[in-house]
């Protein structure tokens, strides 16, 4: 067995900025960002929710999720309501935020599906697979052998 050589950060930085912008362009035609359509996502599955929720829930940095909820609170996307107690509140998709969703989920199973395509639902499995066995791996209290 060889020892891997070069640099796996540079490797996964390639493969991912290569996916990204093939959602970001099957996304632009919705008027969404690939940032966007996942906070749309995060928040029609498990909201109504408190930001710092959503933040954890996307490992984010709150201060990072403010800044990206601006533009969707003020898009008329996303509102913000009273939260279980007074001194909290929460985030919701409007009426307009729900219909953008899934006009942008119509343009992400486009490119979910173009992406298989191109390389192949078998390496599309085996490629979700080894990423689960590495964030696994990762995640895990002892390193692998």
């Amino acid at each position: 067995m060889s020892t891997p050589r070069g640099c796996t950060n540079l490797q996964l930085r390639l493969l991912s900025h290569r996916v990204d912008r093939a959602y970001a362009e099957a996304l632009a035609g919705a008027g969404l960002t690939t940032s966007q359509y996942a906070l749309l996502g995060q928040i029609e599955a498990f909201g109504p929710l408190r930001p710092a929720d959503l933040a954890a829930r996307l490992g984010l940095d709150p201060s990072t999720l403010t800044r990206n909820l601006q533009g969707l609170v003020a898009a008329g996307w996303v509102a913000q309501g009273p939260g279980p107690d007074r001194r909290s509140h929460q985030v919701l998709l409007t009426d307009a935020g729900r219909r953008l969703r899934q006009q942008g989920k119509r343009a992400w199973k486009q490119a979910q599906l173009a992406l298989n395509e191109r390389l192949g639902d078998d390496r599309v499995l085996r490629l979700h697979a080894l990423i689960a066995e590495c964030m696994a791996a990762l995640d895990a209290d002892t390193p692998p052998r």
